[in-house]
């Protein structure tokens, strides 16, 4: 298994069930990497969408790439608070060029004052069906959305203000010179 190097920027990639490209990150920072997990700071970095459209991140974002779990976690520093987007995903892996996974659109988001939302249920029903979703591949993406609440109801990491604070510090420290 390949791993990106600590302190080195990467691209992250996100695909759709049937291999067309989803969305693309240009930059990533990686502050930790091992068999388990990337982490991994995006902030004012360029996103180009599938359709071609390109935007720049407003906020730095915090993101975790599991490579044993079936989901990512993007957690957005905004003034108002910590905001995690969870994306239901492949486990994540780095082949020397870009971090990858599958995007299987149920997507979970938890605000500032512990609420959530689960997003783009009907993106999921079409695609699910377009693209031939297997009923292994539908009974992890549902199951996970359960984990990922429970996770959240219990802040265990990356579900808390302390982790983020930890990460985040570790970036402005290690990027302290191109600041």
């Amino acid at each position: 298994m390949m791993i990106p190097e600590v302190g080195k920027y990467v691209y992250i990639q996100s695909f759709k069930h049937d291999g067309s490209l989803h969305r693309t990150w240009c930059k990533g920072f990686v502050l930790e990497a091992n068999e388990d997990h990337f982490v991994v700071v995006t902030d004012r970095a360029w996103v180009i969408e599938s359709d071609g459209r390109k935007w720049l991140t407003r906020e730095p974002a915090v993101c975790f790439f599991y490579t044993h779990e079936w989901f990512n976690v993007i957690s957005m520093i905004r003034h108002s608070g910590i905001y995690y987007y969870c994306n239901i995903a492949s486990p994540s892996t780095y082949d020397g060029e870009a971090i990858k996974n599958i995007d299987y659109d149920l997507d979970v988001k938890l605000y500032p004052d512990g609420g959530y939302q689960v997003l783009d249920e009907n993106e999921y029903s079409i695609h699910a069906k377009e693209m031939e979703y297997s009923k292994d591949i539908q009974d992890i993406v549902t199951h996970q959305v359960d984990v990922l609440v429970d996770r959240m109801a219990k802040e265990k990491e990356p579900f808390s203000i302390e982790c983020i604070d930890k990460y985040y510090d570790m970036y402005l420290k290690m990027t302290k010179s191109e600041r």
